[in-house]
């Protein structure tokens, strides 16, 4: 599965990736630092991307979580991914978003790009109805990701995740089906 925009493209990693990701992760180290949960020093080994590739190709076989790269199209060049991750089927039919870009690509609008992808497929291929993203407050260029893809503010979830020693807040932004397709040109 490959969903293409203008300028990026996603697909699920394959494990011919893994050395791409793991220089990704490696060289975004520090830049991604705040935004995430204290990794391990494994965290950023190959075998790890491997683990984790794989693991991500066996959660989408078990319907549980879509993870893919986002690559440029002219070159192929991996600079991110993003994930939707915690598929809820039954009455909900919902799915987190989460996504990270190499700290040379942003705001140049390829994360926009990617989360609307994302949530076509979501809508579309795996026919969820609602899709939410978690963002803390004062990472204000994800914010405008998510607001740019239609995903409207919901609200404040206190203490939410734990990133670096600290307890975080964070703002929760939601996009269902039907606002999707009115949100549509």
């Amino acid at each position: 599965m490959k969903l293409q925009a203008e300028e990026i493209h996603i697909r699920p990693l394959a494990l011919s990736d893994a050395e791409a990701l793991q220089q990704l992760r490696v060289e975004n180290r520090d830049y991604h630092r705040s935004f995430e949960p204290i990794r391990p020093d494994d965290h950023f080994t190959l075998e790890f991307q491997q683990e984790q590739i794989r693991t991500s190709l066996l959660n989408s076989q078990n319907d549980t979580s879509y993870s893919f790269g986002i690559f440029i199209n002219e070159s192929h060049r991996l600079i991110g991914r993003i994930t939707l991750s915690s598929v809820f089927r039954g009455p909900w039919q919902n799915a987190n978003i989460g996504y990270y870009l190499d700290k040379g690509y942003i705001g140049r609008g390829y994360a926009t790009e990617a989360v609307k992808l994302a949530v076509h497929c979501a809508f579309t291929q795996l026919k969820l109805h609602r899709v939410q993203g978690a963002v803390m407050p004062h990472n204000i260029p994800s914010i405008r990701v998510l607001e740019k893809s239609g995903f409207r503010y919901e609200g404040l979830a206190r203490n939410y995740l734990h990133i670096h020693e600290v307890w975080e807040d964070h703002n929760i932004y939601a996009i269902t089906c039907e606002e999707w397709h009115h949100f549509l040109p």
